[in-house]
């Protein structure tokens, strides 16, 4: 089977997301399958040409009312395995500062033009590789365009009549939604600007279109799967996705244990695991430490990673944080996003000096060190289409406190039932997280017989990529 996956971000070569850590690991799980694989993302500024290979061929990729467009080409590898990365070279296009936005957090007034160049460019180079795939695997808006272009200006051209297109949701809030001169650029018939296909409010909404072409559409956990088709989720395109639902499948993110394990991580003070614990403490200790917090393993440590936006809950855990901190907890919070809250929490360091520290921004290491040695991880998201955090929580013996949507629903049963790994709450009110934190405080310190059993229940759990890639080749299969 030959597989083409384009993805607008892949890591650990640019990331904004849980879209970059799918598009680095599932490829890399479908390789040792026996799939043939090939990665194609931009080449963005960020990204160092020196370790790439670059490629003597152009491609000329036709943009309509834009003409002809050239771009470069250059080839890497996924790390640690075989799988070929191809990178798109424009300089005019990706040699930006930001992925999607600008310093400002604004996106770019041309991101149709880029991501639309992006998804042709894909195509003209698996022609120009003489690789004829089978699926090509499109994610999100940004190369929803592909599903669109197969079933329209491509649906006689014989190189690819017998590819099929996979289009995953990875987050429903972003379409991508642009003036509908967009259209000429794409180069489909204007008969496709209709309420069933790319028009939206008179807009084009590439990813509608990318739903209502493509042979299946994917989302990343089942219940996200369901949740998208309501009005609270769908995001207005929850009507949309119930006239496709016949194509929908919903399949729960792996997670990489390669690198989220405590029994080898590399960045731990102390390694760990079910079997002999005693290492999280150590863990526990040096974190503390680093936040120049007490040092005390009685003491119950909180811990929060994660974009700071409205989707992550980070209005809620504002709304509760100084009543929170009245109680004996510690808390830590490492993150970056919207810059009141990057203000709010990077100033409450010195008003709770010794029980609260926050880090404003991204550090890989301290993730892994906070995941390890924290005792509960919050994550009260709005919405969560399958998330991360609360399984890499799960393998550190850190107890998930979890807002019941998505992803974090179909992962996190909530204590004491049988099996129970976590705390849950439903309402996304501030009222919900306060109790179902104070809640799991109290069983921390008052029923450790149970917290310890439900600790070692989640570590025990794997939620590993070969799982699901099975189900993501039963999806290939059945549109071949």
């Amino acid at each position: 089977m030959n597989i083409l996956f384009v993805s607008s971000e892949v890591t650990p070569f640019a990331k904004t997301g849980g879209l970059a850590d799918v598009s680095g690991a599932l490829p890399k799980a479908l390789k040792k399958l026996g799939v043939d694989i090939k990665v194609v993302m931009p080449r963005y500024y960020a990204i160092n040409r020196e370790s790439l290979e670059r490629l003597p061929i152009s491609l000329g990729v036709d943009m309509g009312s834009l003409g002809e467009v050239w771009a470069g080409v250059y080839k890497g590898y996924l790390p640690d395995s075989e799988v070929e990365i191809y990178f798109i070279e424009h300089e005019g296009f990706y040699g930006r500062s930001g992925l999607y936005t600008d310093e400002h957090r604004n996106g770019y007034s041309d991101n149709d033009i880029r991501f639309i160049f992006l998804s042709k460019a894909a195509l003209v180079l698996s022609k120009a590789l003489h690789f004829k795939p089978d699926i090509i695997h499109a994610n999100d808006w940004h190369t929803a365009s592909i599903p669109i272009l197969l079933k329209t200006t491509l649906k006689n051209d014989p190189f690819f009549d017998k590819s099929r297109s996979i289009l995953t949701i990875h987050n429903l809030q972003h379409q991508g939604v642009f003036h509908k001169r967009a259209m000429e650029i794409l180069g489909v018939g204007w008969e496709h600007f209709n309420p069933f296909e790319l028009e939206a409010l008179d807009n084009v909404n590439f990813l509608k279109g990318g739903i209502a072409f493509c042979d299946a559409l994917t989302t990343v956990s089942k219940k996200y799967a369901k949740e998208i088709q309501t009005r609270e989720f769908g995001f207005g395109l929850e009507d949309h996705i119930r006239a496709n639902a016949y194509k929908l499948f919903g399949i729960l993110n792996g997670v990489d244990y390669d690198e989220w394990d405590p029994s080898k991580d590399r960045y731990l003070a102390k390694n760990y695991d079910v079997d002999s614990i005693e290492g999280k403490a150590v863990c526990k200790e040096d974190i503390q430490r680093f936040f120049n917090l007490k040092i005390d393993k009685d003491i119950p440590l909180l811990g929060f990673i994660g974009r700071f936006a409205e989707q992550k809950g980070i209005v809620l855990l504002a709304s509760i944080f100084e009543k929170l901190m009245q109680n004996e907890i510690q808390f830590i919070i490492l993150g970056s996003g919207e810059k009141w809250a990057e203000s709010f929490f990077g100033g409450m360091s010195a008003k709770y000096k010794g029980k609260f520290g926050s880090f404003i921004g991204y550090n890989n290491e301290l993730a892994h060190k906070i995941e390890a040695g924290c005792d509960l991880f919050l994550m009260p998201s709005l919405f969560e289409p399958c998330g991360l955090n609360q399984i890499y929580s799960l393998r550190y013996g850190t107890l998930p406190i979890v807002r019941a949507t998505g992803g974090l629903d179909d992962t996190i049963i909530n204590y004491p039932e049988k099996n129970s790994n976590g705390f849950k709450f439903w309402d996304a009110t501030p009222e919900a997280l306060y109790n179902t934190t104070l809640w799991a405080v109290d069983i921390f310190k008052n029923e450790k017989r149970g917290f310890l059993e439900a600790l070692k229940r989640g570590m025990r759990e794997r939620f590993s990529w070969m799982e699901s890639t099975k189900e993501y080749l039963k999806v290939y299969r059945s549109v071949i």
